[in-house]
């Protein structure tokens, strides 16, 4: 069946967010960041425990406030106007990230934490839309076919960025020219590819109106948790899911340090990240082929097990090799497993409550990167090496695995 213009203009917002994932989150900004903290004397530890509690501020912030933001955006018309709220604040703040003077580490950190903050909460009614324009039948393909051209999307705008990088801009650019040039590149590349969405999507799926939304909105989040029993499947879901996202998000964050310690070099990590990337593209598709063809619940299973997979084979890691058998292992299941467990999730919630449903999705999502991370960190202060530490959030995709499969069973008693 073929993919319809509302359809493919909702893919293309991953496309069009990815390139601040990509350039911003992840390879620009931290160093930039570091560097013009440091110029202005703030140490090396001090600029790294600062950028860390920016992210942990925007973070939470967004989570503690999803289900209300969402439940907000289940209102007619809601949803895209706040969507529109969110991510054009992204996109400013992006684009004000290159007019920050030199010398101001401070504003840079405060427009960058309202970049994130749209960035994430965008994100979320973004994932909402899918009950908009998918059916159940159809929610695997174009949920795994969002996460596969968003990874295509950051990895061309990435290489606009290395184009810049290598060429020293042209020959024209310093640094400082050269990471501010990208944060334009992701904010053009957002509005561009955001523009097919704000046209062609439209939101189905509404409670009914009510004069005061937001005091409304506060009451259904609220009912929802304390009825949460009349949503046992939703809910262990989220416990699953809770644990085996949890992983995934730690074997991204941790993978470069993790490189660094068997001697991987920071070009040869930066080639590394891209392949995975182009990699992701087309195994995403292949697993919402695959989940059509068996189930949704089949294919999470296997991206759950090929994860647990990837964790033992870490306490192997010693050369290069290795860390790309282990990088193109992730490059397989990455995107399936994230976009099917948001599809599989679209089709167990209530449609007219999706947004509100979603952001307690968006919840454990971010909380989730709590655990991991001091898991890995723990095992590998104990031990004294890092591959153990990998090897050790296996624990995390047994447990969300165990739940995931007993699921059925659970939600029938």
């Amino acid at each position: 069946m073929r993919i319809n213009k509302e359809q493919w203009s909702w893919i293309f917002y991953d496309w069009a967010n990815s390139a601040y994932g990509i350039i911003v989150t992840t390879a620009v900004l931290p160093i930039y960041f570091k560097s013009i903290a440091q110029t202005q004397h703030v140490s090396a530890a001090g600029s790294t425990a600062i950028w860390g509690y920016a992210n942990s501020f925007s973070t939470l912030l967004v989570s503690l406030l999803a289900p209300f933001l969402g439940a907000l955006a289940d209102y007619p018309h809601f949803k895209k106007k706040m969507l529109n709220i969110f991510c054009w604040l992204g996109i400013v703040m992006t684009l004000g990230l290159a007019l920050v003077p030199a010398d101001q580490w401070q504003w840079l950190l405060v427009i960058y934490v309202f970049s994130a903050i749209g960035y994430s909460a965008s994100n979320l009614y973004y994932d909402s839309f899918l009950i908009d324009v998918a059916d159940d039948k159809d929610m695997n393909r174009i949920s795994t076919h969002g996460y596969a051209y968003g990874y295509l999307g950051g990895v061309i705008a990435f290489m606009f960025f290395l184009v810049l990088q290598l060429t020293n801009g042209f020959g024209k650019l310093d640094g400082t020219g050269i990471a501010r040039w990208s944060f334009v590149i992701a904010g053009v590349w957002w509005i561009i590819f955001y523009i097919p969405l704000q046209k062609n999507v439209h939101q189905k799926f509404s409670v009914a109106s009510n004069s005061a939304p937001l005091a409304d909105s506060l009451k259904r989040v609220l009912q929802t948790i304390h009825h949460i029993k009349q949503y046992k499947k939703v809910a262990w879901f989220l416990v699953a899911y809770f644990f085996y996202i949890d992983g995934v998000d730690t074997i991204f964050t941790m993978a470069t340090a993790i490189g660094m310690d068997i001697g991987i070099k920071t070009n040869e990590l930066m080639i590394v990240m891209l392949v995975v990337q182009l990699v992701a593209f087309p195994f995403s598709i292949f697993f919402g082929w695959l989940a059509d063809k068996t189930s949704t619940r089949k294919g999470i299973l296997l991206g759950i097990s090929v994860y647990f997979i990837i964790c033992l084979y870490a306490l192997n890691l010693k050369t290069s090799r290795d860390f790309w058998i282990l990088a193109l292992l992730v490059g397989t299941s990455q995107g399936g497993l994230q976009a099917l467990s948001r599809s599989y999730f679209g089709k167990i919630i209530p449609k007219e409550s999706g947004s509100e449903f979603y952001g307690f999705y968006n919840i454990l999502g971010k909380f989730s990167a709590v655990m991991g991370p001091f898991i890995v960190a723990f095992v590998t202060q104990m031990t004294g090496k890092s591959t153990i530490g990998a090897a050790s959030i296996s624990v995390l995709f047994l447990i969300g695995l165990v739940v995931f499969a007993l699921l059925p069973r659970i939600t029938s008693k």
